[in-house]
């Protein structure tokens, strides 16, 4: 079967999967016990967090190890909500958010947070004179994505970084689609904590981390947790980290190759959906650098997007109807709905994202398959 939700999940590296099974076996010791094999243990944590940090010129003790991109997410508003720079209860989000945001700002609700929630404009992209118009006196947190895993847009992040600190807002941002797959140096600085995660970029699953900018004093979630400073409870999965560490080190390493891989395989798959371009809608924007190559987002005219990933699951090939965390939810994507899509062409939605080891004769071969897909149907169609 030929691959093709990296979005979703990545492979594991073979150098980081090596690295996971070395600190298994010799560095296996308590991160927090006193004793030398701890000490140990210890000082590869430590070196793993400066190895990250580096990676993208930050102060290491900003970062925190968690188990992936969703905790770290909930980690990074509770603990921005507990020093915040003015009184108030209102938040700002969009509305294509990742699930462990929404879940997070739900339950907020119920302490008495007001939650407003922006739509996109047709191009994927926030728009930020409806975010300055919605921004209140009380409004003390905005989080906002960085790259879609949808459609793959990128939000206009230092924008929104020059309006929340002009307000008194703090600004976190979700990194998990955009850590490991785009060059986050300069944006880094400017939000006050981000989230990652490390399988999405060839790293082992259960395992990421968060930012939350040094200078910031939070409380903790968790009173009298010891783990990352406490930030959350439960021993570090040291060879987790460690095998991030190096997938992270080769993700960075080979950032502006594999995304102009990804820029012409994304041509390739345009080119070849031209015998029935009049049906496809592909969603997303490639101006001003807006855009992450490596994910797309389309629907075809009359084709439910879970039947078209069943079809092409049926022919060998692994596609996506959006977010893994949304799979089986009979409710559209959250992007669609944020594109303001609604009714039948909601249900339409389908994403194809690349890897390192996708090649141009696998998109080849996708575009031919969704394209007799899409030629068949029409037929059957007519004969109905």
């Amino acid at each position: 079967m030929i691959y093709l939700d990296y979005a979703a999940t990545c492979p594991l590296d073979k150098d980081a999967a090596d690295a996971y099974i070395q600190v298994s076996t010799q560095f296996f010791g308590n991160t927090s016990s006193l004793h030398d094999i701890g000490g140990g243990a210890a000082q590869l944590l430590e070196n793993c967090r400066e190895t990250i940090a580096h990676l993208v010129d930050l102060d290491k003790r900003g970062f925190y190890f968690t188990s992936g991109g969703s905790e770290s997410n909930v980690l990074a508003i509770e603990a921005l909500l507990t020093a915040t720079k003015k009184k108030g209860k209102h938040i700002i989000t969009s509305i294509a958010e990742h699930s462990s945001i929404h879940s997070a700002l739900k339950r907020l609700e119920k302490d008495g947070y007001e939650i407003t929630y922006l739509p996109y404009l047709s191009s994927g992209i926030i728009d930020l004179d409806t975010l300055l118009k919605e921004i209140r006196s009380d409004t003390v947190l905005i989080t906002i994505q960085h790259t879609n895993s949808e459609i793959g847009t990128i939000q206009p992040l230092e924008e929104i970084s020059t309006i929340c600190s002009k307000r008194d807002i703090y600004f976190h941002s979700d990194f998990v689609q955009a850590f490991g797959k785009s060059d986050i140096r300069k944006i880094a600085r400017l939000v006050d904590s981000f989230s990652f995660s490390s399988h999405k970029f060839y790293g082992p699953k259960g395992v990421g981390g968060v930012y939350i900018n040094p200078t910031i004093h939070w409380t903790s979630f968790f009173p009298g947790t010891s783990h990352e400073k406490g930030l959350r409870p439960g021993t570090v999965n040291l060879p987790g980290i460690a095998s991030m560490t190096v997938a992270a080190e080769k993700a960075i390493h080979h950032l502006e190759e594999r995304n102009r891989h990804f820029s012409n395989l994304r041509e390739v798959f345009i080119h070849g959906l031209e015998p029935i371009q009049k049906k496809v809608t592909i969603y997303g924007t490639d101006k001003n650098g807006n855009q992450y190559p490596g994910i797309i987002g389309l629907s075809i005219d009359g084709i439910e997007g879970q039947w078209l990933m069943l079809e092409c699951n049926r022919l060998g090939f692994a596609i996506s109807t959006g977010s893994a965390c949304q799979a089986g939810m009979q409710s559209p994507s959250k992007t669609i709905s944020a594109l303001g899509i609604t009714g039948k062409k909601a249900k339409e939605f389908a994403r194809i994202s690349f890897g390192r080891l996708t090649t141009a004769d696998e998109v080849k071969q996708i575009t031919h398959t969704i394209v007799n897909i899409a030629l068949a149907f029409s037929k059957e169609s007519l004969v109905k």
